[in-house]
């Protein structure tokens, strides 16, 4: 269904698999109209950075954080409530538009179990479905992409329209007079679009994409969703559950010990911030240290050729604004880039990595590929960039540390909440009932953290700036 929203949720419209009737509206408003934050907004967000550098303790009333059992990491029974009931809950990033570009196109998705194929139907709507036939399993296509008018499964020739709907099967007259091929249609995934971008997720019950991103969409519209092409678009192996290898970008404690001449002279982690929102998503935002004083982008420079995104406010063309979003989404956002880095679990210790930069029309210079480079080595030519490798070196090593005795727990900092947040929304999405209270987490990060309320502004009010 199509779904408009204003205001604090958001002005994008969503299109929704549930039904799938023309094409779809305008997502977002008009260019030059995106919503960006007011000026007293910014303001305060830049004054709490500055209390957050000057903070002797975590603030007043903050929970102190009690230890995470060390088995959210190593235990095969949590591994498969996450898979079982966050992958198959959430709304999950998909592809971009550009991969399916015109009516008729079709690709295949896998990253989180079940295998679905993603069209674009020849009346204009974006669709997902289960890459099943309905008559003897077989997979309706094999490749990774194709276009056509017609699904058709290759074992018996069983042929589906672009909206699900079969409406071939060779020698009919074999079956009963009675059997309803409009019962047989491919079974859909829910499909919805953020801009150009493609999320799914298998709840057929679960909450409109929009009201999942919750305040996040309405953040988002200054970064031009509906405008930004796929750039680029590759995946890596890890040797690490995914979870270690995701909150290595969930806090900046690491960052001057980890990445001390690429992060680091352009984030200021004592001046960070972080935000809780709902539903497991979160924000945090850094301004660069003193000393640099110029506009940026995350630890590059922008070359010649590469458009700059003119709705980006203040925070987005000076501060490092990266966010969350639940369960497996992680991206700086700027005035250059939306280049999400997606977690997905392959195995209770092992991950697949996906880096993906997205960016508006990059003309005649080549295609902006934010975290990776050329490496003729490697399968598909291209190697993680020196940040990515930073993040990911000690993730085989953590693991294996992980898989031993001494690994008992793991205490958090107020700096580490957003990560202690995180595991809170896990347990709250598989329920909390159905995880081993051995591996529970306490959940005493109550909603007066969460958005829209935040103790911290009261706190920085009643202290004198220094």
């Amino acid at each position: 269904m199509s779904r408009s929203l204003s205001g604090e949720r958001a002005t994008a419209t969503v299109e929704s698999a549930h039904s799938q009737v023309g094409p779809p509206e305008p997502i977002f408003a008009a260019r030059g109209e995106a919503r960006m934050m007011d000026a007293s907004e910014v303001a305060q967000l830049k004054a709490m950075m500055e209390w957050e550098g000057r903070r002797t303790a975590p603030p007043e009333g903050f929970p102190a954080l009690p230890d995470m059992p060390a088995g959210r990491y190593t235990s095969a029974e949590y591994y498969a409530l996450e898979v079982e009931h966050v992958f198959r809950k959430s709304w999950l990033f998909a592809g971009h538009l550009d991969e399916i570009p015109d009516p008729g196109c079709w690709m295949r998705w896998h990253n989180a179990g079940d295998p679905i194929v993603i069209v674009h139907g020849m009346d204009g709507v974006v669709r997902a479905f289960h890459n099943t036939c309905r008559h003897r399993g077989a997979p309706v296509v094999t490749e990774d992409r194709g276009k056509s008018s017609r699904l058709m499964c290759g074992y018996h020739n069983w042929t589906y329209k672009t909206d699900g709907s079969l409406v071939g099967v060779p020698e009919r007259r074999d079956f009963p007079a009675d059997f309803d091929l409009s019962c047989r249609g491919l079974l859909p995934v829910r499909c919805e679009l953020f801009g150009k971008v493609i999320f799914v997720n298998f709840d057929m019950e679960a909450m409109p994409l929009i009201e999942w991103m919750g305040p996040i969409a309405r953040e988002w519209e200054e970064f031009a969703f509906d405008r930004i092409r796929l750039a680029a678009r590759h995946s890596f192996d890890l040797q690490c559950n995914w979870k270690v290898a995701m909150e290595a970008n969930m806090e900046v404690y690491h960052v001057p010990f980890i990445h001390p001449n690429t992060v680091a002279p352009l984030v200021d982690s004592t001046r960070n911030l972080n935000t809780l929102y709902p539903n497991g998503h979160a924000r945090m935002l850094a301004p660069p240290p003193r000393q640099t004083d110029r506009e940026h982008v995350r630890a590059i420079d922008s070359p010649p050729g590469w458009q700059q995104i003119d709705t980006v406010g203040e925070l987005g063309r000076t501060c490092t604004q990266s966010y969350t979003l639940f369960p497996n989404w992680v991206s700086p956002l700027s005035n250059y880039f939306v280049p999400p880095l997606l977690f997905w679990p392959t195995s209770l210790t092992t991950t697949r990595l996906e880096l993906v930069t997205m960016a508006l029309d990059w003309g005649d210079a080549p295609a902006p590929d934010l975290w990776t480079v050329p490496d003729a080595s490697q399968p598909n030519g291209r190697q993680m960039s020196p940040i990515i490798l930073e993040d990911t070196q000690f993730g085989e090593a953590i693991q294996h540390s992980m898989q031993g005795s001494a690994f008992r727990s793991v205490p958090l900092s107020y700096q580490e909440a957003r990560i202690y947040s995180f595991h809170q929304n896990l347990d709250a999405m598989i329920g909390v009932d159905k995880v081993p209270e051995p591996l529970r987490v306490a959940p005493v990060i109550g909603p007066d953290w969460v958005w829209p309320n935040d103790p911290r502004r009261a706190q920085m009010e009643r202290e004198p700036a220094t």
